[in-house]
């Protein structure tokens, strides 16, 4: 609309101004009551953008979510991550200037909402299974405009015990780990080893092929307790996997537990460490058999003492 300046009275003047705003549409002179915004209707306040819950994605986690990556897909199209639950940062989180780095209160206290809620979403323990999760935060952009979302993403992986990459699938996990028997379950396992001895791979396998290691469960670390380095720190870890073992095979957690059986532990790596995560995975190992069949609820038999 033409914007209106002072003029002096001029009756040429006054008539081309008259023309002008009927041809913008500005209605007649009878309209023109001098106050050009009196009728207008109020703007709207502006939102910023927040995700949805249990829907897939095709772009890969991330720990920062800006609104031109997000894109919604149905989960019977082929994807890669799911939201499985979207929460709010509150209080001292919500008002700091940037959002919570995963190591701190808030992060770590987003990190154990996301932990729960995939538990329920998927119907049972994700860690058991070959899946990770995440959560992300708005962008700094986001942010400053006021977004205070956090999303918990998760995504299957082709292995948990060889640092497997991410499975792009077909279908939402929601649900997925009701059935114990799931393909994403953790089982059984071949161990290959380096000329040290040292660990170097951990292939699935079926457990009624030929195998020397088997999963049995999660020790959850000590809140303390250290991201294990040396030999002390990880015998505290095998310790508590051999704890696992004993009651997943039945037999005595007893002094001779470690000639029974040998253990591999497997924590998360430093990252979800430091978010709180201090599920350990376990897994039961013996050197050089050829075990076929599940070792669970076998007792003494199955696992007799070997070396004295």
């Amino acid at each position: 609309m033409r914007h209106r300046r002072r003029t002096r009275r001029n009756h040429g003047l006054a008539t081309v101004s008259a023309i002008v705003l009927l041809a913008a549409g500005c209605g007649g002179s009878s309209a023109v009551d001098g106050d050009l915004t009196n009728n207008w209707g109020a703007m709207a306040v502006a939102t910023s953008f927040r995700p949805v819950a249990e829907t897939c994605h095709l772009a890969n986690f991330a720990a920062t979510g800006p609104r031109s990556t997000y894109e919604e897909v149905d989960c019977e199209v082929l994807h890669r991550t799911e939201t499985v639950f979207v929460g709010e940062y509150t209080g001292a989180a919500a008002e700091a200037e940037q959002p919570p780095a995963g190591a701190s209160t808030a992060g770590k206290a987003a990190y154990r909402t996301c932990d729960t809620r995939t538990n329920e979403y998927a119907g049972g323990p994700w860690r058991h299974a070959r899946l990770w999760i995440g959560v992300t935060n708005p962008s700094p952009a986001g942010w400053d405009g006021g977004a205070r979302w956090f999303r918990c993403e998760l995504v299957e992986l082709d292995s948990i015990e060889d640092d497997g990459a991410l499975v792009q699938r077909i279908g939402s996990l929601r649900g997925a780990l009701e059935n114990e028997s799931s393909e994403l379950m953790l089982t059984c396992y071949d161990i290959g080893r380096d000329e040290r001895g040292s660990i170097t791979t951990m292939p699935a396998v079926d457990c009624a092929q030929k195998h020397e290691a088997e999963f049995v469960g999660i020790w959850d670390a000590p809140a303390k307790a250290s991201y294990p380095k040396g030999d002390a720190t990880w015998e505290e870890f095998h310790g508590g996997c051999r704890m696992l073992v004993a009651r997943y095979v039945g037999v005595p957690d007893d002094a001779d537990l470690r000639y029974r059986t040998g253990v591999v532990s497997l924590p998360g790596n430093t990252e979800v460490w430091a978010q709180g995560d201090h599920g350990v995975r376990c897994y039961l190992w013996l050197e050089g058999a050829e075990l076929t069949g599940s070792l669970k609820g076998k007792g003494t038999k199955a696992l007799p003492v070997q070396y004295k």
